[in-house]
């Protein structure tokens, strides 16, 4: 889009051409305006130059040279590089005569069809037959379209297929010959006058074809059969005598009328009248016009195949009667000498000019038929199916060979051979086409295109809101757009970028809004030489939105020009409530262009209207005027070469008038070019509206196909939930026992042992549909769909019923099963009992090939399983089924997999569907990362690590996911860690829902339970609303520049309050998210929580300290400030403030007026808290005296137990809620007094607590991150909440939910209270502790919760709770644990170790602190356990561990070694008192206590984080912070491997562990991930992503046992082949790198690569790693 100046004196012209003209005009005339920059003098700031390479990688290269400028141009919208992507179809039309090759076209539909379908399937290709005789003995209509159909249909194959097109099949008979349908009138005319002498022949042949002046030029047009013999396509059995009169009197009358033309056209030609090509239309059967088409035409040999079958010449003499059936025959039954004639000169062509592709056989006939029991004739299409077979794949081969860089993506393939934004590209090409082809259709609208081509131009250079085009249903909204883009696009500089999007062109599905985002934002990147975001940084709706209007604004920087068009916003999904159209910018900034549409009548509309008001700039598409309507009329008929009588324009304009819809007018037309001048006006397809025109069509369609072929094709489109191909639409129908039925009424089929609807009658309906039909490309395979939506859901009224409905879902779900291939189905045919007969529908396998996926199964399936009612099939083969899953999660993406479980679970009576759906939606974000890229094994493992606790309660659909997920890992054929426990979040339990909220940790939160809305305020300044009906983020309200202390809802006018710490006050929309007012220095900045306060009353707001309080009224009008010595809180209306410490002011800001009331007991206020219903305040002071005033002056004063820091009451003001460190106490509060009734023990220090409506239960949240609920009738526990991962500091109670929130959490969550018992996961210890050790079975874990605290707690990991307190006498600075002796370890910083006993609780040994009292920094035990090693900052002691009389016992030190350097931060005792030992600087020392010497090892360039001996003490491993690995060999002391690795996240080693027979080294790191590596060669082995790092780690069985920072305990055995292939690539599930740098066995220190490809990365990065490794290693 050009810049320039708005000029007052222009005139806007009214129509695009002129405007476009104008705007080039204005241009050469005034130049650049402001803001522009001239081609060619200077560039954008931050647009890539040609040699510049930025982060988007490969675009950025390729985008400025030749080979990609196809895909430039597509990404910036312009039509000449936006040719369709290559074919994925291989589609056959078979050509033969109706009886001739029956037997042939049948055993290669059982035999050869089904083999060629494998192959393609194999390759990613769909296979397609077209063979239109088939099911058929003769061509029963007399509508003489038979020959115009097959050339159609060959033109489809020709135009659709990847590889060959036509496959001919010629006999002994040269076929029927057909009278041609439309003759033009001046060779009619000249036919008529060579007949001149015989006016007989005239007569009958101007009786038979009517001239039609409705056809430029005129044509004249045979008439139907019908039209003289009535019955002749009546099968009725009342009626066979008559249809068989009419069916010989038709062919007598068709033998005299050709011989008339045949005899004139010889005259014509001989006369120089007619052409030989034309009077061979007369001659020419339709078999020879199809081989001409299909082979010689435009040189299509090279996509034909030829079968060819001669008779021996002895058996053609044997007479007509015996080869009836092969050869033609005349009228009276005498042998056709001419036909046969004609089929000699076509062979001999075949022969001379088609050697290459034909296939010659010479048949000995057995009683004048094809027998295929008998020997020969078995041979013969045994050897007819081979050559099919072999000749096929070699030309489909070579066929995808030629294709090559065509195909980047195989349909269907798991394989990753796409670039990672070639979708974008195909998306891009996609619309761009289909926006060029509808901007054709558009005519008139001049007026209303200059109009917004005027607004554009008058917001180039400033910002703007967007431009919204509106009108009803089938106004042209969408050809609007897309004209108005064709004409800007020759406006556009060439470095401008047009994005458009037809949301609606895809229906009957409805796109889903992030999608819609990430693409435009992807290729608005690409197109304007922006980094695209990965995909990882883009983790929800809210910053999917920031994202796409952060990236218009650096397009506006840049200096860019963007046209983006968003055509049908009604047609989003309904996620992310879309409709409010909260994603979509009102402030557009300048050089960017947004223009949207939608219905006038839809919600998108009116959210639309609500946001912009009045200053929005809206464009109503309004109904079409008579003059428009006539024009549009008359250049449709243009186009088409017809024209219409006066009295059917006259009858087109009044039904079109009475709508003035374009769509209407559409319809009326597609009718009007069938009619002829002399159709009767009765026959005329009118109606008043676009519905009442087509059900008219709908209706004559069911009298000429028959009303369950309409219905059940229609239904079957409409029902599909992407579409259907041709083919499997065939399939669906022959497995329709009513469409059977129906086509098998009056007649039996050809093979009752196989029956199929024929291709023919499809051919024919879809030959009337081809206005309302169009084909939607998607992956290179063409699908049927509607052109309207509006037809849809007139079909749907029409045929849809809901037990049809049903049933049509019920056939399309077998379908896609494939219960029906290769088995019977029954079929009751009329006057028959039940008929079994093979549909011949192909089978349906998950995988066509290994790693090919059947992708047309993942779309459909699922979803016509669940409206058919088919549970039990959806439970086997969808919820219940691990290869299902991973499958469509990794071809179709998690998010299409999500959504059908999420439909499965609401619709189905299954808890068990819930819980799959849930887990996978906490997969979600891995899966995400990895662009949906997961191996197998990842994905069995993550699932069987999130289900496995939940298999032994839920065994019909999880415990078989569980048992397959574990039957494949134990035969996985690579490296794999197999998890023994469920360490994964688990789906199920009380969490129902986690909210991310934006920007930090959330401080406060309110609920509104009238509006159902959740407001939150965050450390960041944001303020976020959130619907408490479907979990959605409603609003982001942004403003303050600091933490939100404080939000209150005032539900009476839905709006919200927040206060901030840079003291401003705001007032918020929750309809709109405007910001209403905005009060600065409301209260002090850098204010805490707990410092500063807002209340609110029915009238009032205020904001008070301890010195201060501000009042305003609920506008924002400040009425009242003072400065008081003390505000002790707010009483609905007045502020309560203390005076002097004995007397205490109630005041009123409205009237001025106070009341005092002197105490009787002076007050130093601790905390406050109001009480609004019973007029009080209650105040603790510090003397330990709980205060009670109210507002009528009296006060009663009672002891109080405690100085609460949470104090607050219950809802119905009945119970006062004190907490204290551990304890959290409740008091009911009476008339005169304050009773304390039950005292709650934690865990850790109480941080919020609440009282349910009923005042039966209490919700507390703590230090420990539990939440815990509790009966208040009898002070017990009656439930843990465990999930927070983060101090619970905010808690709210809303319809049997618990909302809580953590101010160092960046999410609210939401707990039910009535959730199943059965799925609850265990509570683990908290996340983050300090310090932490765990047993090797994994069932204990002994952890210290903060530096400062001073005790061990012992947890029990089976029953998720703390079963043991150790006191310590100082702060814990280590844990280590004997595993064998059974003995805890604790390093104190008082430099004292102690040393618990497990098997003796009570008992305790101790070893003194050194000397200097230094602490003890880490602790080594030896393989055995009987030494022990002890780090403090200056020296390190040995120790021995015995046992004496069964009691543990230390002796020592056994030897001291003072550091003279940096203290040990990790160390590792090894065989012969050797102690292996790092720094925080990265230095590796060993010093051996015995000699009383140490050494330098080679340094790391971080620091040590993990040094680890194996079991054998043959190596050690040395891990630091940069993520590089030292394996050492201890017996001598040498390097063997560096592994150094590097990803996109955090990357230091924390802990490791070597398996039982040291053969591998297991790692867990800060990446959050578990590698394992093999201790010979070095190589990783297998990486797992855990979700938390692994700061503990131990050998378990055949694994290992760790503990994560989050507080889970992981078990997982590793299974490893004997022989691992050498293209294992541990890390094609990583964005990540690692190298191996070894030395050479027998050398001497001589470090050199091993002869190992490093793993590459398969995955496309982005950023530092956004170009793949090459084959050698490379350290980053």
């Amino acid at each position: 889009m050009l810049i320039f100046r708005a000029e007052p004196s222009a005139a806007a012209p009214t129509s695009p051409a002129r405007f476009c003209s104008f705007i080039r005009t204005h241009k050469q005339k005034h130049g650049a305006p402001r803001g522009e920059k001239c081609p060619g003098k200077q560039r954008a700031a931050g647009a890539p130059t040609d040699r510049t390479r930025t982060r988007t990688g490969r675009w950025s290269e390729t985008m400025d040279g030749g080979q990609s400028s196809g895909a430039r141009a597509v990404l910036r919208g312009r039509c000449e590089g936006a040719q369709r992507t290559g074919s994925n179809m291989i589609r056959i039309f078979i050509s033969s005569s109706f009886t001739d090759m029956s037997i042939e076209r049948k055993v290669l539909l059982e035999k050869a069809y089904p083999q060629v379908r494998s192959f393609c399937r194999s390759l990613g290709l769909v296979f397609e037959v077209v063979d239109l005789n088939w099911g058929i003995r003769t061509f029963p209509y007399g509508d003489h379209e038979v020959s115009e159909i097959f050339l159609q249909e060959i033109q489809m194959s020709q135009k659709v297929s990847a590889g060959p097109a036509f496959v001919g099949l010629l006999g002994n008979q040269y076929g029927h010959r057909p009278l041609p349908r439309l003759i033009p009138e001046k060779q009619f005319e000249v036919l008529l006058s060579t007949l001149s002498k015989n006016p007989e022949g005239v007569q009958q042949l101007q009786e038979w074809f009517r001239k039609d002046n409705n056809s430029v030029p005129p044509t004249y047009v045979l008439q139907p059969v019908t039209a003289r013999f009535p019955h002749y396509d009546d099968l009725r059995p009342e009626v066979t005598k008559l249809h068989d009169d009419d069916l010989l009197s038709w062919r007598v009358t068709e033998s005299q009328l050709l011989q008339l033309l045949r005899s004139a056209a010889a005259e014509a030609e001989t006369a120089g009248d007619i052409t030989a090509e034309q009077k061979q239309l007369f001659y020419s059967s339709v078999t020879e016009r199809a081989l001409e088409e299909g082979v010689w035409k435009d040189n299509c040999q090279m996509s034909a195949l030829l079968f060819v079958r001669e008779i021996p010449r002895q058996r053609m003499k044997d007479g007509s009667k015996r080869l009836a059936k092969f050869m033609d025959l005349t009228a009276d039954g005498l042998l056709d000498a001419e036909a046969q004639e004609f089929l000699t000169g076509l062979k001999s062509r075949l022969y001379a000019t088609s050697k290459k592709i034909l296939n010659l056989h010479c048949v000995e006939l057995n009683s004048g038929s094809i027998d295929p029991k008998r020997k020969e004739h078995a041979q013969y299409l045994d050897s007819i199916c081979q050559q099919f077979i072999s000749q096929m794949t070699i030309r489909i081969s070579e066929a995808v060979k030629l294709a090559g860089e065509d195909r980047k993506k195989i349909w269907g393939s798991t394989e990753e051979n796409e670039e990672e934004f070639d979708w974008v590209v195909e998306e891009a090409r996609q619309h761009t086409i289909m926006a060029a082809e509808l901007s054709n259709s558009l005519q008139g609208r001049d007026g209303l295109l200059g109009k917004i081509c005027l607004a554009m131009w008058e917001s180039t250079l400033v910002h703007h809101g967007p431009l919204v085009v509106h009108g009803t249903a089938g106004m042209g909204k969408t050809t609007l757009l897309c004209k108005l883009a064709q004409e800007m696009q020759d406006v556009l500089e060439a470095k401008a970028v047009l994005v458009i999007r037809l949301l609606a062109a895809n229906h009957p599905q409805r796109p889903n809004i992030n999608h819609v985002l990430n693409s435009v934002c992807l290729q608005v990147c690409l197109a304007c030489g922006l980094a695209p975001r990965p995909l990882m940084s883009v983790s929800s709706h809210l910053e999917l939105q920031r994202l796409f209007q952060n990236i218009l604004e650096k397009v506006s920087q840049q200096g860019n020009t963007l046209l983006l068009i968003l055509d049908s916003l009604e047609q989003l999904a309904d996620q992310h409530q879309a409709h409010q159209l909260r994603w979509l910018p009102t402030d557009v900034p300048p050089n960017v262009h947004l223009l949207v549409s939608m219905e006038t009548t839809s919600e998108a509309f009116a959210s639309m209207r609500l946001r912009l008001g009045t200053a929005g700039n809206v464009f109503e598409v309004e109904r079409l005027s008579r003059d428009e309507g006539q024009q549009i009329m008359e250049s449709h008929l243009q186009v088409a070469k017809r024209t219409l009588t006066r009295e059917q324009k006259d009858a087109v304009l009044q039904s079109f008038h009475a709508s003035g819809s374009p769509l209407h007018l559409q319809l009326i037309l597609s009718a009007a070019k069938n009619w002829t001048s002399f159709t009767p006006p009765t026959e005329l397809l009118l109606g008043s509206s676009s519905e009442e025109v087509m059900s008219q069509l709908l209706l004559k369609l069911e009298e000429k196909h028959g009303k369950e072929l309409v219905g059940g094709a229609l239904g079957c489109i409409v029902l599909a939930r992407r579409g259907l191909m041709e083919a499997e639409l065939r399939d669906v129908m022959s497995l329709d026992d009513d469409v059977i039925s129906e086509v098998y009424r009056y007649s039996l089929p050809p093979t009752p042992s196989l029956i199929r609807m024929p291709p023919v009658l499809w051919a024919r309906l879809k030959r009337d549909l081809r206005d309302q039909l169009e084909i939607q490309w998607t992956d290179g395979v063409a699908m049927l769909a509607f052109s309207s939506r509006l037809l849809s859901e007139v079909v749907k009224a029409r045929y849809l019923t809901p037990e049809r409905r049903g049933r049509t879902h019920r056939i399309l779900a077998e379908y896609f099963l494939g219960r029906w291939s290769g088995r019977l189905k029954p079929v009751a045919l009329p006057g028959l009992t039940l008929l079994l007969s093979d549909r011949k529908v192909p089978p349906q396998p998950l995988w066509f090939a290994p790693g090919l996926a059947n992708v047309r199964k993942l779309q459909e399936l699922p979803y016509h399983l669940l409206h058919a009612g088919l549970w039990e099939e959806l439970r086997q083969e969808v919820v219940g089924s691990a290869e299902w899953l991973y499958c469509q999660s990794r071809v179709c993406g998690v998010s299409s997999l999500i959504s059908d479980l999420d439909q499965c679970s609401q619709y189905m009576d299954c808890c068990e569907t819930g819980l799959v759906h849930k887990a996978l939606v906490l997969m979600k974000p891995s899966l995400d990362i990895l662009s949906g890229h997961m191996d197998r094994s990842v994905f069995y493992s993550e699932l069987l690590a999130r289900l496995s606790s939940l298999a032994s309660t839920s065994r019909t659909v999880i415990g078989q996911l569980c048992s397959q997920c574990d039957d494949w890992l134990q035969t996985c054929p690579e490296p794999v860690l197999i998890p023994r426990s469920s360490f994964l979040q688990q789906p199920g339990g009380a969490l129902q829902h986690t909210l991310t909220a934006p920007h930090g940790g959330v401080l406060c939160l309110a609920v509104g339970a009238a509006v159902r809305l959740l407001v939150t305020g965050s450390a960041g300044g944001v303020v976020a609303v959130w619907s408490l009906l479907d979990k959605h983020l409603l609003q982001v309200l942004e403003g303050p520049s600091a933490a939100i202390l404080s939000v209150k809802i005032i539900e009476s006018s839905a709006h919200c309050l927040s206060l901030a710490a840079d003291g401003s006050l705001r007032g918020w929309s929750l309809k709109s998210g405007q910001q209403l007012f905005c009060i600065q220095e409301a209260g002090p900045a850098g204010s805490g929580p707990s410092s500063v306060s807002l209340q609110v009353s029915d009238q009032l707001l205020f904001v008070h300290t301890w010195m201060q309080v501000k009042v305003w009224k609920l506008d924002g009008t400040e009425i009242h400030r003072e400065d008081i010595s003390l505000v002790l809180g707010v009483l609905g209306d007045f502020v309560v403030s203390l005076h002097d410490s004995d007397r205490v002011r109630i005041f009123d800001p409205v009237t001025g007026t106070q009341t005092m009331v002197r105490l009787t007991r002076n007050l130093t206020p601790v905390v406050s808290v109001t009480s609004p219903k019973r007029g009080s305040l209650f105040v603790v002071s510090d003397d330990g005296f709980l205060h009670q005033i109210s507002r009528t002056r009296q006060q009663i004063v009672t002891e109080f137990p405690l100085l609460p820091s949470l104090f607050s009451a219950s809802e119905d003001e009945k119970i006062l809620i004190a907490g204290r460190e551990r304890t959290l106490s409740l008091f009911r509060i009476g008339s005169n007094s304050v009773d304390g009734f039950l005292e709650l023990q934690h865990d850790d220090e109480v941080l919020s607590a609440c009282v349910s409506p009923d005042g039966r239960r209490v919700v507390s949240g703590a230090a420990d991150q539990l939440i815990r609920i509790w009966s208040v009738t009898t002070g017990h526990l009656v439930d843990t909440l465990c999930g927070c991962n983060a101090p619970v500091t905010a808690l709210m109670l809303y319809d049997h939910f618990v909302v809580s929130a953590s101010s160092a959490a960046d999410s609210v969550q939401l707990w039910s209270l009535t959730y199943d018992p059965s799925h609850k996961p265990l509570p683990h210890i908290p996340a983050g502790s300090a310090h932490s050790a765990v047993t090797r079975d994994g069932d204990q874990v002994f952890y210290v919760r903060h530096q400062t605290q001073r005790e061990v707690l012992s947890w029990n990991n089976r029953t998720g709770s703390v079963s043991e307190r150790l006191p310590v006498s100082a702060e814990v600075s280590c844990l280590e644990l004997a595993q064998q002796k059974r003995l805890l370890l604790c390093g104190l910083r008082s430099g004292t170790v102690l040393i618990y006993p497990l098997a003796l609780p009570q008992e305790t040994l101790c070893i003194p602190p050194p000397e200097g009292l230094a602490p003890v920094l880490c602790l080594a035990l030896g393989s055995q356990e009987s030494l022990l090693a002890v780090a403090h900052w200056d020296t390190l002691r040995l120790f021995q561990v015995a046992t004496r009389d069964g009691f543990p016992a230390v002796e020592g030190p056994l030897a001291t070694a003072p550091l003279l350097h940096a203290p040990p931060s990790h160390m590792a005792l090894l065989p012969h008192r050797r102690l292996l030992y790092g720094t925080a600087g990265g230095e590796v020392k060993l010093h051996d206590f015995g000699a009383g010497a140490g050494a330098d090892l080679q340094p790391h360039s971080s620091g040590i984080t993990c040094v680890t001996a194996s079991n054998w003490g043959t190596h050690a491993l040395v891990g630091s912070q940069d993520a590089t690995l030292r394996l050492w060999a201890l017996d001598p002391v040498a390097l063997d491997h560096t592994m150094e690795y590097q990803g996109l996240f955090f990357q230091g080693v924390l802990c490791a562990a070597f398996a039982d027979s040291d053969r591998f080294v297991f790692t867990g790191s800060q990446d959050q991930t578990v590698k394992v590596w093999d201790v010979a060669s070095g190589k990783l082995l297998c990486v797992q992503f855990v979700y938390s790092p692994v700061v503990r780690m131990l050998t378990f069985r055949n694994g290992f046992v760790g503990l994560t920072l989050q507080g889970c305990v992981v078990q997982e055995a590793f299974r490893c082949p004997d022989r691992v292939d050498p293209d294992h690539n541990p890390l094609r599930n990583m964005k990540a790198r690692y190298r191996v740098t070894s030395r050479e066995k027998g050398g001497a220190g001589r470090s050199d690569l091993q002869g190992f490809d490093p793993a590459q990365i398969s995955l496309n990065l982005v950023s530092m790693l956004s170009s793949k490794p090459s084959s050698a290693c490379v350290l980053l």
